[in-house]
């Protein structure tokens, strides 16, 4: 595998969303036909499709999507493989803890493969497991500030209404979450990742375009 791989999911009217969140909705506002151009407008919320959490989604006074420096969501990432997950289950250091041996070696950016982005779109896919708590504090310990899943939620979306720990720990440190990736369980254990959020000012998070790069070692 080489060149740059696309870890989003397409943005279009209807498609998956958190529970409770705005639906999305696109309609064409203008025609190369009636108008000489063409025109769509655009209803969705900020955490629709793949896309980053600010601090201030959970924290209040935490910090916004604009004050995010670009630089946080661009370098080396690790990609922690969690292997065949059941629906429903928690993900730990018995997962994947064997492949924090070495550390991150320099690395703040943490994407975690479960493959359940193969039920996006299915009723299936918010049955998704889920990270413990005390894994998202390892790699906190560890220097991660961006932690990356490719399901609905680092966190239980079906049990959400009794909490979101995983939010709380990762953004209460100051950190930040993407949820909703794809394709991670096809990458290499070290990549370069690209996912810029949109300049929008005040908000708690944006939909990124989230794109990585295989790392080959010495001899591959």
């Amino acid at each position: 595998m080489s060149g740059w791989i696309d870890l989003s999911h397409e943005i279009r009217s209807g498609m998956t969303v958190f529970p409770g969140d705005p639906g999305v909705r696109i309609e064409p506002a203008a025609t190369v036909a009636a108008h000489g151009f063409e025109v769509h407008s655009l209803h969705m919320g900020t955490h629709s499709g793949t896309h980053v959490d600010s601090p201030s989604h959970i924290i209040g006074e935490g910090r916004t999507i604009e004050s995010i420096d670009l630089n946080e969501l661009m370098g080396e990432a690790v990609v922690l493989h969690a292997g065949s997950v059941p629906p429903g289950t928690p993900i730990g250091l018995t997962h994947v803890g064997h492949q924090l041996e070495g550390g991150l070696a320099g690395a703040r950016i943490v994407l975690i493969a479960t493959g359940w982005d193969r039920y996006w779109g299915a009723e299936e896919y918010l049955d998704h497991p889920f990270l413990e708590p005390m894994l998202a504090t390892r790699l906190l310990n560890l220097g991660a500030r961006v932690i990356g899943v490719d399901t609905l939620s680092p966190d239980s979306t079906r049990d959400a209404e009794n909490g979101l720990p995983v939010h709380r720990t990762v953004l209460g440190d100051g950190g930040l979450i993407i949820e909703n990736l794809r394709k991670l369980d096809q990458l290499p254990s070290r990549v370069r990742f690209i996912g810029l959020p949109l300049r929008l000012t005040g908000m708690d998070g944006s939909p990124i375009r989230a794109v990585a790069e295989p790392i080959c070692s010495a001899g591959e």
